[in-house]
């Protein structure tokens, strides 16, 4: 028979932490789409008149916003909230390192 290694259980883990922890996780959701709405949207439609005489790669800056930027930063928004939510995971002990 194979020897089987057990994984410690989590701590339990209270009612208000839980709530605390996922408040904390909506409010970094909410951030990260507004940062988007603002660049996709905002910078790439609304805005884009403002941003026209702006050159940026032989373009003006609105439509590189619609085109490429709006995408870099949906990228680097994805990379920010992996790093946070790591950061809260351990934060609030639910993290999958604890070892």
């Amino acid at each position: 028979m194979a020897d089987q290694t057990t994984i410690p259980a989590a701590p339990p883990v209270s009612t208000r932490a839980a709530h605390e922890y996922w408040s904390a996780n909506l409010r970094l959701i909410g951030l990260c789409m507004a940062i988007w709405a603002l660049v996709s949207f905002g910078f790439g439609i609304v805005l884009r008149p403002l941003l026209a005489g702006i050159p940026v790669g032989g373009t003006d800056l609105g439509f590189w916003f619609a085109q490429q930027g709006s995408i870099l930063v949906f990228v680097a928004l994805i990379f920010f909230y992996a790093w946070r939510m790591n950061r809260l995971d351990h934060e609030f002990g639910v993290d999958e390192d604890r070892g």
